[in-house]
């Protein structure tokens, strides 16, 4: 009686959770600032405590390379990824490499910020608009106006060889029937500089070296804030955008966890995290960071992540062949 008394108490023992340790893990992969991921990390183990959660930071491109790598010799492991773009998370959809969730909150989205069947959510929006030098005497309002032949040799824009916001800017606007390929035509012949990324073309243009650029709308707002002679334009036509979607691995061994990361930063107190850090939040019933017009305000292009992964790699060899870039 007494040894299966024992047996009976060390069994329940096993059962128990050790003191310490986490009931849940959460492997993550974001290529969100270090600050940032740090950020949503804390927040998200302060809202549910017994996940421990692991995570790694790197810029989308090097953490692909190092998940493809990983799925090589058949060990993936992040259970959720919060990367830059829907285009990256399109491609692995295709192949068959993340699970759907049909979240909760996904009510609270338009439906082109989410995919339908639940397999990626957008987390913000980070739009691309124009940037003018506030010395110029005419203000640009449409994305028209910088391939008006007076604006010739004024304007700098990344380069979409370089810059994957800028790449689905391309694909966006060459598939915008008003502008298409004619309107690249017309700016390379009004010789406007393309190269390298977002912080170039801002400093290019707050330093009074080219009075027009195309840049992503939260440099140019914080650097106005911070005394910089630059305004930002939100173009009649719309913006276009990317908005650091979040999924599921297939193959994620945590998966309730990954289910709860997910509807955390889909919720209220998620984007409160976004608006915190000076973004837009994805979620339509947030408020936006100072600096930014009414939301109604802001019109979105319409983007097919689908057409922009097909046709990724025909757009920068064209785009190279027309500004003649390497």
């Amino acid at each position: 009686m007494r040894n299966v008394l024992l047996a009976a108490v060390a069994s329940a023992a096993m059962m128990l959770p050790v003191v310490g340790q986490a009931a849940e893990k959460l492997v993550l992969y974001t290529s969100q600032p270090n600050q940032d991921a740090q950020t949503t990390v804390d927040a998200f183990k302060a809202a549910y405590p017994d996940v421990e959660v692991e995570w790694v930071r790197d810029g989308t491109t090097k953490l692909m390379a190092k998940l493809r790598a990983e799925i090589a010799a058949g060990d993936p492991r992040p259970d959720v990824l919060l990367i830059a773009d829907t285009v990256t998370l399109e491609g692995m959809k295709g192949e068959g490499l993340l699970q759907a969730y049909k979240s909760p909150e996904a009510s609270a989205y338009e439906a082109a910020l989410y995919d339908a069947d639940g397999y990626y959510y957008s987390t913000k929006l980070i739009t691309t608009g124009i940037v003018y030098n506030t010395g110029v005497e005419k203000a640009p309002k449409s994305w028209a106006d910088l391939a008006d032949p007076a604006m010739k040799n004024q304007v700098v824009m990344p380069s979409p060889l370089y810059s994957g916001a800028a790449l689905i800017h391309l694909s966006t606007l060459t598939e915008n029937k008003e502008l298409g390929w004619d309107y690249y035509q017309a700016l390379a012949a009004n010789e406007a500089r393309a190269q390298g990324g977002n912080g170039g073309v801002f400093k290019a243009v707050a330093s009074g070296e080219k009075p027009y650029g195309v840049v992503v709308d939260f440099l140019a707002i914080r650097g106005k804030a911070e005394g910089s002679p630059v305004n930002f334009v939100f173009p009649t036509e719309g913006v276009t955008y990317v908005t650091e979607p979040v999924a599921i691995m297939k193959d994620a061994k945590n998966v309730d966890a990954a289910h709860k990361f997910v509807d955390f930063v889909l919720s209220s107190k998620g984007q409160e995290l976004v608006l915190d850090m000076g973004y837009v939040p994805a979620r339509g019933d947030m408020a936006l960071p100072e600096g930014f017009p009414a939301r109604s305000a802001i019109k979105l292009m319409d983007f097919n992540p689908a057409v922009a992964l097909e046709q990724a790699e025909a757009n920068k060899k064209k785009f190279a062949d027309i500004f003649g870039a390497e």
